[in-house]
């Protein structure tokens, strides 16, 4: 079964196993154990923490650092997935390792794709690296602006806060419903949190008004900027890598095609995710001149460090562009 069967969007909701009981999602009893949730990565972990608070027990697939594109579940993630209540993704192809785990994990979980209900965008072709016509077996069409466009989809959709808080509603609409007993604090605090992403779209906002507009050119390792673009008035002008995953390794004449673009766009840095090899950029960096800075996209920072949390791993990345590019 191809995983974009599995995809739940509230109010409907689909189970991993056909023994759920008549009526609906099972839901715990008042005073109960708090829901056992699974995220697959840090990020959508801590959004669930954010909104269920107490009531929650959660456990993240993807350890911190770990790139979604080559995360290889290992057999206590299956048993942790056969024993959840629910399962939150974020989908759009980015857990391509999921299908074959919950396959194999059964169990009574809900599954929810937390990228169900926003507006998608493609992935765009830049400096090169896509060849036209090319295709994944995520690719289908969308309608954009009264354009149909074939996929793959770029799944980053949390680099963009105001898409956060579309998770919000679906998370807490997931938790109340299998945990009525606590739903007016899960609505309590998904309020409390949306009003923080709000602040944080906002200070986003005044932070970049910072950096000229004809700086606002992102190189990346691969491309995971277009939401962020596309809310906050920047272009992506080039990849490290060529293909929309970390998987691909550039040719040497898709290098050089990068690095004379780098060079006549007057581009001031390349951004390199924390849980990709900078070894490749740092070369490219230096034949051009430019910065590499790092930053936090798959997955938030150590415990304890300033991008431990979602909203933290957001201002860290962006007084790190700001300063590299203004």
């Amino acid at each position: 079964m191809a995983l974009r069967g599995w995809r739940v969007f509230l109010p409907v909701m689909v189970w991993l196993t056909a023994c759920a009981p008549v009526g609906g999602a099972p839901s715990v009893a008042p005073g109960a154990r708090p829901l056992a949730v699974v995220a697959t990565t840090s990020i959508v972990g801590d959004v669930v923490r954010q909104i269920g608070g107490e009531g929650v027990q959660v456990t993240v697939l993807l350890p911190v650092g770990a790139d979604p594109h080559a995360f290889e579940p290992s057999p206590q993630d299956v048993a942790r997935v056969a024993e959840a209540d629910v399962i939150f993704a974020v989908g759009a192809g980015l857990e391509a390792f999921l299908e074959p785990l919950l396959k194999n994990a059964g169990g009574k979980a809900l599954y929810v794709e937390l990228a169900e209900g926003i507006p998608l965008r493609p992935f765009e072709a830049i400096a090169g690296h896509r060849e036209e016509g090319e295709e994944s077996e995520h690719g289908h069409e969308h309608e954009d602006h009264g354009h149909k466009h074939e996929g793959p989809w770029d799944p980053h959709v949390w680099l963009d806060p105001l898409n956060v808080i579309t998770w919000t509603h679906t998370i807490e609409a997931t938790l109340s419903r299998l945990d009525p007993a606590r739903s007016e604090r899960y609505r309590r605090n998904a309020e409390a949190y949306r009003a923080q992403l709000r602040e944080l779209d906002a200070w986003i906002r005044d932070q970049v008004a910072q950096i000229p507009p004809e700086n606002r050119k992102l190189v990346t390792e691969h491309q995971v900027f277009g939401y962020f673009a596309h809310r906050y008035g920047f272009e992506q002008v080039g990849t490290i890598l060529p293909g929309v995953t970390t998987t691909a390794q550039p040719s040497p004449q898709e290098l050089a095609a990068l690095e004379e673009a780098i060079r006549a766009l007057g581009v001031k840095a390349i951004f390199v995710s924390s849980t990709v090899d900078p070894a490749l950029a740092r070369r490219v960096a230096g034949d051009t001149g430019t910065r590499l800075v790092r930053l936090y996209v798959d997955s938030l920072g150590e415990p304890g460090s300033e991008a431990d949390s979602y909203i933290g791993m957001m201002r860290i990345n962006v007084r790190r562009i700001v300063e590299a590019l203004r």
